[in-house]
């Protein structure tokens, strides 16, 4: 083909891929900001405000709604947490053994408990266990009884994210040790767990988080005016001042907690990703 048959030709009409991209990601943008102001012409904001934003009911909250709920909500939430993440160490280990029955035992908790609604969890610690064990109280009333409810939910999770952590390790790392003389558990505890905690620090965060709004659920308990959560304090509040104000204070102070730690989460994956680089 000469050159004066290619400039006789058509040029090819269209966008390039670029330019679709750009147009493409325009139209979201425009509808993005339409979907906002819909939305912001359409709301009635007198409404709203009157239901969710007394500032006078909200000052009475303070500081109790600081120095009682919140307070109780992270108790609640940390003793769970340390309580799952030794659970689920243990659990973990068994789900790894050369030991059949204890994979299988293993198996079975991690399928029923993360199977399991947390509010069936905690239905069964607070109805179930007395009345199968008649006069038996667990230690810390409400407490112990959370930490337990909280543990047993995190556990099934945290068992594959440290089996998942403990299985990245490196195999070579446990032949060097046990070519030092390492018995295989303490190859296990010494060299192979500290660094699997290393790999799995941004996912235990992240059960962290979910263990701080299920802490919720410890309502279901039967807590006194002393051991009440956000969630609980919020909705009694709300109940008594016939208003949603509480409720939307008690959401802002779950966000005072998990928004920083999302935000650690995040500063873990990035360093975790430079190191692999």
């Amino acid at each position: 083909m000469t050159t004066a048959d290619t400039e006789l030709q058509p040029r090819r009409k269209g966008l390039t891929r670029r330019q679709k991209r750009s147009l493409s990601r325009g139209v979201q943008y425009v509808v993005f900001v339409a979907a906002v102001i819909a939305f912001a012409v359409g709301a009635d904001w007198g409404r709203l405000r009157n239901q969710f934003a007394q500032w006078d009911i909200a000052q009475q909250m303070f500081p109790d709604v600081i120095t009682l709920a919140l307070r109780n909500t992270v108790l609640y939430t940390v003793s769970g947490f340390v309580l799952g993440v030794a659970l689920g160490l243990v659990i973990a280990l068994m789900r790894l053994s050369s030991v059949g029955p204890y994979r299988w035992l293993a198996g079975i908790y991690i399928e029923v408990f993360r199977g399991l609604p947390a509010l069936l969890i905690f239905v069964f610690i607070g109805v179930a266990v007395p009345l199968a064990f008649p006069g038996t109280e667990i230690v810390g009333g409400t407490y112990g009884k959370a930490a337990l409810g909280l543990g047993l939910i995190g556990a099934a999770y945290m068992a594959e994210t440290f089996r998942a952590g403990i299985q990245a390790v490196p195999r070579g790392q446990t032949e060097a040790a046990r070519s030092l003389g390492f018995s295989p558990a303490r190859a296990m505890v010494s060299i192979v767990i500290p660094q699997a905690f290393r790999i799995i620090l941004p996912p235990l965060t992240n059960e962290l988080i979910m263990l701080f709004k299920d802490s919720s659920l410890v309502l279901l308990l039967g807590v006194t005016l002393e051991e009440r959560e956000l969630s609980k304090y919020g909705r009694d509040l709300a109940s008594t001042t016939a208003n949603s104000t509480p409720i939307l204070v008690a959401g802002l102070c779950y966000l005072l907690v998990t928004i920083p730690l999302g935000f650690v989460v995040r500063r873990m994956e990035a360093k975790a990703r430079k190191a692999v680089k």
